[in-house]
């Protein structure tokens, strides 16, 4: 495996997987593609970017609106706790189902990355990365928030219940899981059997990352877009798709688990 600046800038397209030329293949992979992401994280796209233009017609600046994401789903706190593991668990759906799409068409779950080949290397690469997009990611938000860019993000309002931890933990996993198998495994290893360019492809994915994270503003956006970059270009030169599921889950997890921790304590939190 080469690692100069021209592969990573240019990489060349793997011999795996095939490309396909027979045009009803090709052609029930794109009607796939639009089902998967219309359902999927791409109607989370659509949802976001209307999300984004409601609050910009409001009369308040982007600052001074607030968006939330884990919240209370029932009063009765059983019943809130089952709706929270049913919304992690539609996630974690979403990205088997990309999976199960790839096995359908001959792709095994290892050849996208997910197995133990290298788990210390993964676990370095794991930690790498969650420094690497975690802390400037979380900067670039509090730049963007206080220019006005960016609404107000409240990672959690859950109340203070003894499962509260285990809800969050199982939430950025099950956001990490259905965003990095379906944008990275499942989407770019579609597009190369679309005889779809790297670059292009990887530029694609990234958008699409960001589009679903509109709702919290242009900073939300442009933080996405370059997190699908790393990521992605990560996962073409690498292969690796458990490094990103983990690192992802580690700073959703930061994130949610610390503001919830810290909310109220710390005067600058939103």
């Amino acid at each position: 495996m080469t690692f100069t600046a021209r592969s990573w800038l240019a990489p060349a397209r793997p011999d795996f997987p095939d490309a396909i030329e027979d045009p009803r293949e090709r052609k029930a992979i794109k009607i796939e593609l639009l089902i998967v992401f219309g359902i999927t994280l791409g109607l989370s796209g659509v949802r976001s970017l209307l999300s984004l233009v409601d609050s910009l017609l409001q009369p308040a600046p982007l600052a001074q609106q607030q968006v939330q994401l884990n919240v209370p789903q029932a009063a009765a706190s059983l019943i809130d706790l089952l709706k929270q593991l049913l919304s992690a668990a539609q996630l974690v759906g979403w990205g088997a189902l990309g999976l199960y799409l790839l096995w359908r068409a001959g792709v095994k779950i290892t050849q996208v990355g997910l197995d133990r080949r290298s788990p210390g290397r993964d676990a370095l690469l794991t930690v790498a990365l969650a420094a690497v997009i975690g802390i400037p990611g979380l900067a670039l938000y509090f730049i963007s928030y206080h220019l006005g860019f960016s609404l107000a993000v409240q990672p959690s309002t859950l109340n203070d219940t003894w499962w509260r931890p285990i809800s969050l933990t199982l939430s950025a996993f099950g956001n990490a899981f259905a965003e990095e198998v379906l944008v990275i495994g499942y989407l770019l290893t579609r597009l190369r059997q679309l005889g779809v360019r790297e670059n292009n492809a990887l530029f694609g994915a990234a958008v699409l990352r960001g589009s679903y994270h509109l709702y919290q503003g242009f900073g939300g956006f442009v933080g996405n877009l370059i997190m699908g970059l790393v990521f992605g270009r990560l996962w073409q030169k690498t292969n690796r798709l458990w490094p990103l599921v983990a690192a992802h889950t580690l700073f959703d997890f930061v994130s949610f688990v610390g503001y919830a921790l810290l909310k109220g304590h710390l005067s600058w939190l939103p």
